[in-house]
């Protein structure tokens, strides 16, 4: 009785629940401290002598490197409420703005489209939004379902911007085309993939959002459990995105106002007459991560950035090599992002910080394993950094997996196996991101000239439940 008491306590204070995050926070910080502790006591059952003083330095530097992006997302969980009450409408509707939610695809899974825009179509109606238009941007006809709140834009084959812009970008950038445009100045963009759904609180965000006017570009929160789960072991690794949502983008939006380390290529809410001005048309070099280059450029020029209420819906990965693939481009863009001269350095540094420790992580591993057989001991710097980095990566994963599966609507004791489960699925990125860094960074040709973009899987995409909480 009194455990069901604490627990109906938990869900009704708002405060109480952000406090106990910041707790656990802080708990699996200290049990990876203790952990690594444990393990440099046991480091004399290899007792292998040799200078160690380069390794350690080295170590020092590549921490050093990690720390800032992991000290963000701590400081956006401690210090932001992690449990805001559902965002409420500030605004009439007939103050609203035009809203174009725009979806850029390749066409390649026409019916997944045609299902989520009418998905969408009825999200915004149910709520009452009569001033918009769901624009979907394809290379290929897929002879969407037409009407004054739905319009299809297909990109001619003989396309081609003034500085080659390729891929997504191409696209975004012809539907700002001064012929092709249809918005006004005044008018806002939502950017959507294609299997992104909205929620009325999301579309909450998105007017709140447009009607303030406050700044020119905005981005929220994506969760990954739109429908079915198709792969268990990639939607729990893609909790770490969810868990960084909620450190580093909810901090830099609504502290910093500026696009500090990255920022996604949905959920961005966008002044057209903004977006006109940066354009997406920076050459090839920009096509790989389109938003984090669009977003770097926009910074430069002085845009301010904020963050939109209320969280989307999409799906992770079917396949672990979609996965790989995926996060292969997400680095390889951002790499190309970290050496553009296109972009002030100043406005540049997240990219480059993370490049940089990209590149490193194979020298890290080796280090790494290098010093458990060391008998040299640590110095508390690297200890307690190395500790803070992995206890907050974690937790920012067990944390997203709470954000994705509520316990209210999947019940404790499935959710206590999720979190579990996610402890283990949190390394795959990490696995991943080791392997990416050799493909990446030791083949020069890939840097500099070769240019992919990685379609994911989408054929096997199974039922999405009309209801849109």
């Amino acid at each position: 009785m009194a455990l069901r008491g604490v627990i109906q306590m938990y869900r009704a204070v708002p405060m109480m629940k952000h406090v106990l995050s910041v707790v656990i926070l802080m708990g699996c910080i200290f049990i990876v401290y203790k952990v690594e502790s444990a393990v440099t006591l046991e480091r004399k059952i290899l007792p292998i002598e040799y200078s160690t003083k380069w390794m350690i330095v080295t170590l020092c530097l590549i921490v050093m490197i990690k720390l800032p992006f992991y000290m963000v997302n701590f400081l956006g969980v401690v210090f932001l409420n992690n449990f805001e009450k559902r965002p409420k409408l500030r605004h009439s509707l007939l103050e609203c703005p035009f809203l174009c939610f725009r979806v850029v695809t390749r066409g390649l899974y026409p019916d997944l489209v045609q299902k989520n825009v009418q998905l969408n179509l009825q999200t915004c109606k149910n709520l009452g939004l009569k001033n918009f238009v769901i624009q979907v941007v394809s290379d290929t006809p897929i002879h969407l379902s037409t009407d004054e709140n739905s319009k299809e834009l297909v990109v001619p084959e003989n396309y081609t911007t003034k500085n080659g812009t390729l891929f997504k970008a191409r696209a975004l950038h012809y539907a700002l085309e001064p012929e092709i445009d249809i918005l006004k100045p005044g008018d806002w963009i939502v950017h959507l993939d294609e299997e992104t759904l909205l929620t009325e609180d999301s579309l909450i965000g998105v007017i709140n959002f447009a009607v303030s006017k406050t700044y020119s570009f905005g981005q929220g929160i994506i969760t990954y459990n739109n429908g079915e789960i198709v792969n268990w072991i990639t939607t729990l690794a893609d909790s770490i995105r969810v868990g960084m949502d909620y450190g580093c983008i909810r901090l830099c939006m609504k502290v910093f106002h500026k696009p500090l380390f990255f920022f996604k290529g949905s959920f961005i809410v966008a002044d057209a007459e903004a977006e006109k001005s940066v354009s997406y048309d920076h050459g090839p070099e920009a096509s790989i991560a389109e938003d984090c280059f669009f977003a770097c450029v926009a910074y430069s020029q002085g845009f301010s950035f904020g963050f939109v209420e209320g969280t989307m819906l999409e799906q992770s990965t079917f396949t672990i090599h979609d996965l790989v693939q995926q996060r292969r481009r997400w680095m390889h863009g951002i790499l190309l992002t970290a050496l553009s001269n296109k972009i002030p350095v100043r406005n540049n540094l997240g990219p480059i910080v993370i490049s940089l420790s990209s590149c490193l992580l194979p020298l890290s591993l080796l280090l790494s394993l290098l010093m458990l057989v060391s008998l040299q001991p640590l110095p508390p710097f690297l200890k307690v950094s190395s500790s803070f980095i992995w206890g907050t990566y974690i937790f920012m994963a067990i944390f997203g997996t709470l954000k994705t599966f509520d316990v209210h609507q999947h019940g404790f004791i499935k959710c206590i196996l999720l979190v579990s489960a996610t402890v283990v699925c949190c390394f795959l990125p990490n696995v991943i991101e080791y392997w990416n860094s050799v493909v990446i960074f030791w083949q020069p040709k890939l840097t500099t000239s070769h240019f992919q973009f990685h379609i994911v899987k989408k054929e096997n995409v199974l039922k999405i439940s009309p209801k849109i909480d």
